[in-house]
């Protein structure tokens, strides 16, 4: 019998994570939950220890780990409690785990997302920050680690999946990237009155169940932009080889069109339990518990060029994913940051929801990025980044 693959959430409390444990419990079999990593919500991850009995816990900060290793305690659970950040890393290369799904949101996931890969794990890449911030860096210690790389967005997920399996015949093969976005709660909002919109309707989209953060880049396109620069990485094309559709049923989760001009597409419900089986089983296929795409149902797929209807007046950041792959190494790590900040500014009500443009457009254009090539200088240019984005919320506040 084959042993079961031993597995690490990290930000098991999370979407993802929550949606990557009902995979993995439904395939008991095939693999054993060995370590999990949250922030704050600690009676979820202490539900999910109950559940699973992993080896290890962990939690951010070390009174959310005290109140979490008293109540494990109580219930008389085997899982040992450890604070954040060095224990994540830890996890990340642990030599009890197999797989690693990296949930983490933001550029935090960045560290623990290379020590897995240095320590050659299936990494499982739900944290497109890793990519966005690390760029090179990243996929560096991918190769030095002799990692598994297989993304988990929806997006990247179809994008993989619609290639051929050998990828040094893709840039022989691939003509363009097509990436498909919902266009979120706003695609037919005029753009005048975004200034007006509130965190609770940012939140609100229309198809996906998400975190506060990435449904606010969903509602401003900034998630595309960032999936974009992933998608560079990930698939070793230029950026111009890269585009945007947008797509409202979400059906379409992404497409590759050949030199030929045909195109592969990958389609589905929108769940993530199908992208996130696909990554744990692969390269074979295990039930994820969505329901099936009917056909039957399906009324229509419609599709929406980027610039018609005013959309390049709703979505003003999705440029600046190309703008940032242009310009000097390191662009696009500060677009991360004055994302991060900006997103976390609109929903603590203290900027406007069109003043996120003008923070990442302000930082980007204000920080010299220096071509960092390691951690440490990667994580000095996003303490800048997210010094400059500061100031410009203040700016804006005042």
């Amino acid at each position: 019998m084959t042993r079961r693959l031993r597995l690490a959430v990290l930000g098991s409390t999370g979407s993802i994570g929550v949606n990557t444990l009902d995979v993995a419990a439904r395939h008991p079999e095939r693999f054993e939950v060995v370590a999990l990593t949250a922030a704050t919500q600690v009676d979820a991850m202490l539900a999910q220890c109950e559940r699973f009995r992993p080896h290890v816990a962990v939690m951010a900060s070390p009174a959310h780990a005290a109140e979490l290793a008293e109540k494990i305690k109580q219930k008389g659970l085997p899982t040992q409690v450890e604070k954040a950040p060095a224990a994540i890393e830890k996890i990340a290369s642990w030599g009890q785990v197999d797989v690693v799904m990296a949930a983490i949101v933001g550029a935090a996931g960045l560290a623990p997302c290379i020590a897995a890969a240095r320590a050659g794990k299936r990494l499982l890449l739900a944290n497109k920050e890793a990519l966005v911030v690390g760029g090179e860096v990243f996929l560096r210690a991918v190769r030095e680690g002799g990692a598994t790389l297989l993304p988990i967005d929806s997006e990247h997920s179809a994008i993989f999946q619609s290639l051929p399996d050998d990828p040094a015949t893709w840039a022989s093969r691939i003509d363009k990237i097509i990436l498909t976005a919902s266009g979120g709660p706003f695609r037919t909002r005029a753009p005048a009155s975004l200034r007006e919109v509130t965190p609770e309707q940012a939140c609100a989209h229309p198809n996906w169940v998400m975190g506060r953060k990435i449904s606010v880049d969903s509602a401003t396109m900034m998630n595309k932009a960032l999936e974009v620069i992933e998608a560079r990485y990930l698939f070793g094309v230029a950026p111009g080889q890269l585009e945007v559709v947008i797509h409202p049923q979400s059906v379409i989760h992404s497409m590759v069109q050949y030199r030929d001009t045909s195109v592969v597409a990958q389609l589905g419900t929108p769940d993530m339990r199908v992208p996130i089986a696909y990554g744990l089983a692969w390269p074979e296929r295990i039930a994820s518990g969505a329901a099936a795409l009917d056909f039957r149902a399906l009324k229509d797929l419609s599709f929406e060029p980027i610039d018609a209807d005013g959309h390049r007046a709703r979505y003003p950041g999705l440029a600046l994913a190309w703008e940032a792959l242009r310009a000097a190494p390191g662009s696009c790590a500060v677009l991360n940051a004055a994302n991060e900040v900006a997103v976390a500014a609109f929903l603590e009500r203290r900027i406007r929801f069109d003043q996120i443009h003008h923070v990442n457009l302000a930082t980007l254009g204000g920080v010299q990025p220096g071509a960092p090539d390691d951690v440490p200088a990667l994580l000095e240019l996003d303490a800048r980044a997210r010094a400059a984005a500061r100031d410009a919320v203040h700016a804006l506040a005042r």
